[in-house]
């Protein structure tokens, strides 16, 4: 399983959890095993700053990096032959350290079969790897949507605060039989009620690691907490870590 924040900082009332030299990166990286860049989102990264943050993790560690909202938001998926190889471009500097390609869309955007299909080959041509879209429009989230990106293997985020229980759950691509066994699980809670700010209580917490833990074997679930602007992701996200190696070893145990 993979549990991180978006971006790397440590706030100053959880430091002694990341004890060590080094730059926040660093010490971040000794303590999870994924990050969320969304830096990305606002602004590029030259190639050469990425293969410098990949150089400050160990061999597991992996990034989940958000495409530009040039591409996204402002272009809504059409016509981004140039932007995304730009984007490509630049985030190949991570190497092997390149775990996921996030794509956020914007709530305006409904879901267009033609072009959610040009656009997600168009990815492919360049990008084999995994793959998790996190649509906010209600279209998004029919049956017929997720098996048409499974079709186009790619993952639906689960997300918090979701906009429909379908939301709440991982969905699209589920490996190759369907059943989860190879599936990108990927979570994004960004705070609830109160986005980006609030804190995530030790029950609820609870209860996600329960679930977490219940994927079968070859799953790989990833959680980004993204309520980041009080400082409360990274103290929930080691709340998690610890909650969630407890639940697997109760399983396992069974």
């Amino acid at each position: 399983m993979y549990v991180g924040t978006a971006g790397w900082s440590i706030p100053r009332d959880v430091a002694n959890a990341f004890p060590g030299d080094g730059q926040h990166l660093e010490r971040y990286a000794r303590r999870f095993a994924c990050v969320e860049i969304d830096s990305s989102f606002y602004r590029p990264h030259q190639v050469e700053t990425y293969a410098r943050w990949a150089a400050m993790t160990p061999p597991h560690f992996r990034f989940a990096v958000k495409l530009p909202r040039a591409i996204t938001h402002d272009a809504g998926l059409r016509g981004t032959r140039e932007s995304l190889s730009t984007f490509l471009a630049q985030a190949a500097g991570l190497g092997d350290r390149l775990g996921v390609l996030l794509v956020q869309l914007p709530p305006s955007l409904a879901w267009d079969a033609r072009v959610a299909r040009t656009f997600f080959a168009l990815l492919r041509q360049s990008w084999d790897g995994p793959v998790a879209c996190e649509p906010r429009h209600a279209s998004w989230f029919e049956p017929a949507v997720d098996r048409a990106l499974a079709r186009l293997r790619v993952s639906r985020v689960a997300a918090d605060p979701a906009r429909s229980e379908a939301a709440a759950r991982p969905g699209g691509w589920l490996g190759p039989a369907g059943d989860g066994v190879g599936a990108l699980l990927y979570h994004r809670w960004h705070g609830s009620p109160r986005l980006y700010w609030s804190n995530y209580e030790q029950r609820w917490l609870e209860q996600q690691a329960a679930r977490l833990a219940e994927w079968p074997p070859g799953a790989v679930p990833w959680v980004a907490f993204d309520n980041t602007a009080a400082g409360s992701a990274t103290a929930n996200a080691i709340v998690l870590q610890s909650l969630a190696a407890a639940a697997a070893a109760r399983l396992t145990a069974t």
